[in-house]
């Protein structure tokens, strides 16, 4: 594969732009992606693929073969949008009150359509591309229930990658690392439970919001004190809620604290969460009071399988350069349900740069922004890098075939 592949998708950019606006301007919920669904399989099913769907509930795949040989590679989009209000004033803002791809979503879609057309053109491979395009990657574990369903039963890929956009790095430029890319991403609830009463005389009360304002306090000293200065981990307590702020002078009976911890590798997440468990319960017994901590493990760690991570950098640096391709891209506290799937097959993740200042819209603002856009020029690259991948993992026995 040389540049040619990512100058002849150039040639098509404006189609892959319209698509991405199209999207964008339609946005749809986790597991509702059913516009979007239709608007990829019928283009899917005219340039030839064999469509399947219902993996997920909105959920597809879209299969080409090509030649005779038994391999099988995997590249997978993500297709849902967020629950934001879009502040932008651009042609192809959101038309849905209230809803807006404010992850790049659409692009990512965009830019697997793209490498869709293109290696159904092309063929140059040899082998089976089989295409994923996931629903409710935001908060609700999309890529597990297609795995539930099925997904690598009736597509036993070798090998499976994937792709984000990501503002903080220059356009044109592709990130990635032979290890862990993303962290995981666990819920806590901890609920204190006191004595309510009159906040006159507190000496009758055991009070569960200053037992919930020392649970803050103490869990801090769990990433400080327990886990190792090489290691890393977050534990962010986020909400409380506790009482009638209408009764000022009411003591209530509970308070409930919410939160997230972010970890990277299974050993300090099982130690975090048994910690927890200790200080809740010694703090809240302290006062009198009693602590319950429900800690629910939502999406495990992206980390990346070595030899897949280095091939899918040699890919992007035949597309772009070395110079344009950053091989120990550091990690992101933030977490991706790709993971998901890199737990059942070999497999790479990738952040594609978009950063900022582009024609398309304000493609310097970061993900989950109200006023955040996808890059367009950027989908020529995420497209021919896809492309790209499928035709250095599945090529051809005799290319002159």
């Amino acid at each position: 594969m040389t540049t040619e592949t990512l100058q002849a998708l150039q040639r098509d950019s404006n189609e892959l732009i319209a698509i991405r606006r199209d999207i964008h301007q339609n946005p749809e919920l986790s597991f509702k992606e059913q516009r979007t669904s239709d608007l990829v399989a019928e283009r899917l099913q005219g340039w030839g693929y064999e469509v399947s769907r219902g993996l997920g509930g909105t959920g597809l795949v879209g299969q080409l073969r090509r030649g005779e040989g038994a391999r099988k590679l995997g590249l997978r989009a993500d297709m849902d949008a967020l629950p934001i209000t879009e502040q932008n004033d651009f042609g192809w803002k959101s038309a849905k009150s209230g809803l807006m791809h404010g992850c790049g979503h659409d692009g990512h879609v965009a830019m697997l359509v793209g490498a869709a057309r293109y290696l159904a053109a092309t063929r140059n491979f040899d082998g089976t591309a089989a295409l994923i395009f996931q629903p409710g990657e935001e908060g609700f574990a999309g890529a597990r229930v297609m795995i539930e369903d099925g997904l690598f039963e009736r597509f036993p890929v070798e090998a499976i990658y994937g792709m984000h956009n990501w503002p903080a790095m220059r356009s044109g430029t592709i990130g990635i690392n032979p290890g862990p890319m993303m962290a995981a991403a666990d819920r806590i609830t901890i609920e204190v439970t006191g004595r309510g009463g009159h906040g006159a005389h507190p000496y009758m009360t055991v009070d569960p919001v200053l037992v919930a304002a020392h649970i803050v306090t103490a869990v801090q000293s769990i990433v400080s004190r327990n886990v190792r200065a090489l290691d890393r981990a977050v534990v962010s307590l986020c909400a409380m809620q506790a009482g009638d702020m209408g009764a000022f002078s009411v003591i209530p009976g509970k308070a409930i604290l919410v939160g997230t911890v972010r970890t990277f590798s299974s050993e300090v997440q099982t130690m975090v969460e048994r910690r927890l468990h200790d200080l809740c319960n010694a703090v809240a017994l302290g006062f009198g009071a009693s602590a319950t901590l429900n800690y629910e493990r939502m999406y495990p760690a992206t980390i990346n399988s070595h030899d897949e991570a280095e091939f899918a950098a040699d890919v992007a640096e035949a597309l772009v350069g070395s110079d344009r391709v950053v091989r120990d891209l550091e990690p992101s506290m933030g977490a991706e349900d790709f993971s998901f799937m890199l737990q059942v097959r070999p497999g790479a993740y990738l952040r594609i740069g978009q950063g900022a200042g582009n024609g398309s819209g304000s493609g310097g603002n970061f993900l989950h922004n109200s006023r955040y856009d996808f890059n367009d020029e950027i989908l020529p690259l995420g497209a021919a890098l896809h492309a790209g991948l499928i035709e250095q993992s599945l090529p051809l026995r005799n290319p002159a075939a």
